[in-house]
């Protein structure tokens, strides 16, 4: 199963990623259209009546049923593509019209064919089995060990095989943070067994093994996500018996801020450098808050007890305070423009936090409102969660208790609007749309009637009129 050529493996993740971008493009849509009947179209985009939301929402419901079915079909499939296309649309159900009790009910299923694939399946199947096994965590919600327990060895052993391709084992950490993250109860233990392992794979080697760029950036998104779970003294703090991870992992974040080669990889090493300011980020945000106090300004907050100012690591934060700085309004040819414009957007965000010490804001617009975010490990989650559910973001946040939870939203306030929406807009609206075609023909209808007005002198009877 692990013979394939570089081409094929890029060709099929390629596609996969295509279709996720086909389902960012529907991000403010209830849900895909491709697969609508007209008569369904009609009445999602008509009044807001009681008949018109139940049906929506039963359609919705076989969908998810259809697409979910799918998985007991898995294991005994012996066609790749033919697996492969079930995996997608798994994952389709899951982010555009899954319920958490009726993803309950297919749970062992779905785990089962992920395992699956995971064993015997080719590198894009494998990639597909891994996003929904993440996505599945997010749908699942929290108090769900016993899934975190069902996938825990499995993808670990995915992510340590060096032979496997590399969009697998990232895709496969991804989806083990994403568990631990959501599924898994308050347990340092086992949360700390997975910062270990990010932050080993986070490393320039693993296992006797170059790691490339791509992957060392994919484990530090991961370890920024795990580290919004732990307290900030466990982050940035150092009691004299405890020193914080965020404090061993200075030296491995600044020499990755300075990786600029990182074997000729070119954007992967902007991946690996923004990553690796991120979780500088958080640490630097942490240490901030283990001395922070009611009143107190930017000034204040900055010489007060949680600044690095006559600490140990006082040097270190400084020469990665400058580092940050520079690639801020880096210039030269050795960058396209495009990337220059990437980590110059980026790295300006992430010096206002740690040369400037101040908060950074992200907002999240719905139909209903919007959701403000204002510290760094709120926005490390958001954008985490919101590359696992692509275009069902907003649909899973308006409807997903956990997600509400995590990021304080109501999602009836959010669901909520005035004004018509993209599919309405589309149906009444548009040039192609009902009303449109009827004042086009009343229109011609005028337009045949001045017509005939003008030539009546040329008919005896009028009966043209």
């Amino acid at each position: 199963s692990e013979d394939h050529t570089v081409a094929d493996t890029i060709a099929t993740f390629d596609e996969f990623d295509n279709y996720d971008d086909d389902n960012n493009n529907n991000n403010n849509d209830v849900d895909d259209d491709d697969d609508l009947s007209v008569e369904d179209l009609i009445s999602t985009g008509s009044a807001g009546t009681s008949t018109s939301h139940a049906a929506m929402a039963s359609s919705r419901h076989a969908k998810l049923v259809d697409c979910l079915g799918l998985s007991s079909d898995i294991v005994g499939e012996k066609r790749s593509a033919k697996r492969e296309s079930s995996l997608r649309r798994i994952f389709r159900g899951l982010t555009q019209y899954a319920t958490t009790q009726t993803v309950h009910n297919y749970r062992d299923q779905i785990v089962q064919a992920g395992i699956h694939t995971l064993r015997i399946g080719s590198p894009s199947e494998q990639y597909a089995a891994c996003r929904v096994l993440e996505a599945l965590a997010v749908l699942l919600g929290a108090n769900q060990d016993h899934y975190v327990e069902q996938i825990d060895a499995t993808l670990k052993r995915v992510l340590g095989m060096t032979g496997r391709a590399l969009k697998v084992r990232g895709a496969a950490l991804r989806a083990l943070s994403m568990a631990h993250f959501i599924c898994a109860t308050t347990d340092d233990v086992k949360t700390e067994s997975v910062l270990d392992l990010c932050e080993k794979v986070a490393s320039p080697e693993y296992r006797n093994h170059p790691v490339p760029p791509t992957l060392r950036a994919t484990a530090l998104d991961c370890w920024a996500l795990l580290s919004t779970t732990i307290h900030d003294l466990y982050i940035s703090g150092n009691d004299g018996i405890h020193i914080g991870r965020g404090l061993l992992m200075l030296p491995l974040l600044r020499d990755a801020l300075y990786d600029d080669d990182a074997g000729g990889a070119g954007g992967l090493s902007l991946n690996l450098r923004a990553a690796a300011g991120e979780c500088v980020a958080i640490i630097h945000e942490s240490r901030l808050k283990l001395g922070d106090q009611d009143g107190e300004n930017v000034t204040e907050r900055k010489f007060s007890q949680g600044s690095w100012d006559n600490s140990e690591y006082e040097d270190i934060i400084s020469e990665i305070q400058q580092r940050i700085a520079e690639l801020s309004n880096q210039s030269g040819h050795h960058l396209s423009k495009k990337a220059k414009k990437e980590q110059r957007a980026a790295f300006r965000e992430f010096q206002a936090t740690i040369v400037d010490d101040e908060e950074p804001e992200e907002t999240v617009a719905f139909r209903g409102g919007t959701i403000t975010l204002t510290s760094w490990k709120e926005i490390v989650q958001l954008n985490f969660v919101r590359h696992c559910l692509q275009g069902g973001f907003q649909t899973q946040l308006m409807t997903n208790p956990t997600l509400q939870t995590v990021f304080g939203a109501d999602g009836q306030v959010l669901g909520s609007h005035d004004t018509m929406s993209q599919l309405e807009k589309r149906l009444l609206m548009s040039k192609t749309s009902g009303a449109s075609k009827a004042a086009y023909q009343d229109m011609a209808k005028k337009r045949r009637v001045r017509n005939n007005v003008k030539n009546h002198f040329l008919i005896a009877d009028g009966q043209d009129i």
